[in-house]
C-alpha cells in the first residue's frame, strides 16, 4: 500500500508595514459628519474615522488602540500575528480642566490617527490656518505721530498712506479728524 503526502500550503505571514500597505488600499477618504461652529467647517469626528478603518484594520490582523500614556495621547497599530506596532503620540497641554482635557483627547486621537495612516480628507481647518496673515501694522509712539502730522500738514505725507501703514490709537485718529 502507498502512502501518498500531501503538501501543506501555508500563507505566508505579512509584517505590519505589509499589512498596513493592504489595509491602506482598501482605506477611502473619510466621510465629514460634523461642524466646526468656530470656523463653520466641515469634518471627520473620530467615531466616523474610527468606523472608517478599525473595521478594515481588524481584517487584515492589525489592531487599533488609542491610549493615554503619561500625558500623552497615542494611537498604536499593533500587528496580532507578530507583535510588531507603530504608534503616534501627541502630548497634552498642561493647565487644562477636566473638560478641556476630554475635547483635547478627543482632539488629538482624530490627529493622531488620521496622521498616522495617512487618511485622505480635506483638512479646512488648515485651510484656514494656511492663509496668509497679513502682518500687524507698527504703533506710531507721540512723538513719531506728531511728525508724521507735520509732514501731512506740510504735503508730505497723506492720512489714508498714515492709516494703511500704521494702526492708530482711538486719540490718534481723533487727532487726524482734526486737520
Amino acid at each position: 500500500m502507498e502512502t501518498k503526502t500531501k503538501a501543506v500550503v501555508s500563507a505566508p505571514v505579512l509584517t505590519l508595514h505589509q499589512k498596513l500597505h493592504k489595509a491602506k488600499q482598501s482605506i477611502g477618504k473619510v466621510a465629514k459628519n460634523a461642524t466646526n461652529p468656530h470656523f463653520k467647517k466641515s469634518y471627520s469626528d473620530i467615531n466616523a474615522i474610527t468606523e472608517a478603518v478599525e473595521p478594515i484594520l481588524l481584517e487584515n490582523g492589525l489592531l487599533l488602540l488609542q491610549p493615554i500614556q503619561g500625558n500623552s495621547v497615542c494611537t498604536q497599530i499593533i500587528c496580532i500575528d507578530s507583535n510588531e506596532s507603530i504608534e503616534s503620540c501627541m502630548e497634552l497641554p498642561a493647565g487644562l480642566n477636566p473638560q478641556q482635557i476630554g475635547s483635547a483627547v478627543t482632539y488629538f486621537r482624530r490627529y493622531c490617527l488620521s496622521s498616522l495612516l495617512c487618511l485622505q480628507s480635506l483638512d479646512d481647518d488648515a485651510n484656514m490656518a494656511s492663509v496668509p496673515v497679513k502682518a500687524a501694522k507698527p504703533g506710531l509712539s507721540k512723538e513719531r505721530f506728531e511728525e508724521a502730522l507735520v509732514s501731512i500738514q506740510e504735503g508730505k505725507f497723506t492720512i489714508p498712506k498714515l492709516r494703511e501703514t500704521f494702526e492708530l490709537t482711538d486719540l490718534q485718529l481723533k487727532a487726524l479728524m482734526l486737520l
